[in-house]
């Protein structure tokens, strides 16, 4: 008999990876959709066939024990919330309660209708903010700089909550950044991979940016989800760091990205004060050691061939266009 999973936020970039991922392994794959995802469901157009989606809403809690209840899943990764930490600097009500009240709220219906479910929840490394050591590991100061950030401390304290009183099945993975082509352009590397294309192709001449000083470690978000996996399928729920151990700045991306096309940067991008973030974070990057000793997990794709990977999903996807308009 297959598994069942509920993926939350099953039309983002974490969430379609996941569903491939779940029904490369037969499961029974449902995903929550909420109205204005509807006609934004281009990730998981492929495998619409293969998936049931249920409307609902985090922010509606009837909606959310409906699907449960309905579903009645093995397995729930909460891959939905407000994903942005930019833009939680505006939207800090809305941060706070679907980033990280919401988690409280499927936790609670767990324990009320079937706490042998098993669940996830992202976390973030913004978290560590201004850290206190370099590279960070699970037992690291939490010193958010984002409403974002915040808000996933609360999610993150909530599930362990849940976890040590409630005995649920309730595990975490902080995640540091993970990229794809399927990131939105609201990400610095999507921007930086897209206008790369774009501007080799004659589409576009410049790309404005703001602080590329600030150093990422970056991955690529289809291993992150394996990763996601593998943490449910452990004999005790727990909390992992999951990375690639490695730092680089937004201007060498920028520069890698350019390099793919044979473009110099410094001919094409602009620095934008206005896209300065208010509160800066210190250099992050990941001791994933913890995760490796628990379930084997190593990072195959890294810096290179990551920008590599985008950028040129960039250039069929812009060519295409042209191709299309001609």
């Amino acid at each position: 008999m297959s598994k069942c999973a509920l993926i939350l936020g099953i039309t983002g970039q974490d969430g379609s990876y996941l569903a491939e991922l779940l029904l490369g392994k037969g499961y029974e794959v449902h995903g929550l959709i909420r109205k204005s995802a509807t006609g934004n469901t281009k990730n998981i157009e492929h495998i619409l066939d293969d998936v049931t989606l249920h409307p609902g809403d985090l922010a509606d809690v009837p909606s959310l024990y409906r699907i449960i209840g309905e579903v009645k899943p093995q397995e729930i990764y909460n891959e939905a919330d407000q994903d942005h930490a930019g833009w939680s600097y505006k939207l800090v009500d809305y941060a706070s309660d679907i980033t990280g009240g919401a988690p409280g709220r499927i936790l609670e219906i767990i324990r009320q209708l079937d706490p042998g479910i098993r669940y996830f929840q992202p976390l973030t490394s913004n978290m560590f903010g201004q850290a206190t050591e370099c590279p960070q590991n699970e037992e690291t100061t939490l010193m958010p700089q984002s409403p974002y950030a915040c808000a996933k401390v609360y999610a993150f304290m909530l599930t362990r909550y849940y976890r040590q009183v409630h005995n649920i099945f309730a595990s975490t993975a902080i995640f540091f950044n993970h990229e794809s082509p399927r990131r939105t352009e609201a990400y610095v590397s999507r921007k930086i991979t897209k206008a790369a294309a774009r501007i080799s192709l004659g589409l576009q001449d410049k790309l404005n940016l703001g602080d590329t000083s600030a150093e990422i470690d970056f991955g690529y978000a289809k291993e992150y989800m394996e990763a996601a996996w593998n943490i449910l399928q452990l004999d005790s729920p727990d909390d992992f760091i999951i990375g690639t151990g490695e730092a680089h700045s937004v201007q060498e991306f920028v520069n890698e990205a350019f390099n793919i096309v044979s473009l110099t940067s410094d001919d094409h991008v602009e620095i934008d004060p206005s896209l300065f973030r208010p509160g800066k974070t210190s250099t992050l990057i990941a001791d994933y050691s913890k995760a490796k000793e628990a379930f084997g997990y190593e990072p195959k794709i890294k810096f290179k061939e990551l920008a590599k990977i985008m950028v040129e999903h960039d250039l069929e996807q812009e060519g295409a266009s042209v191709a299309r308009a001609q």
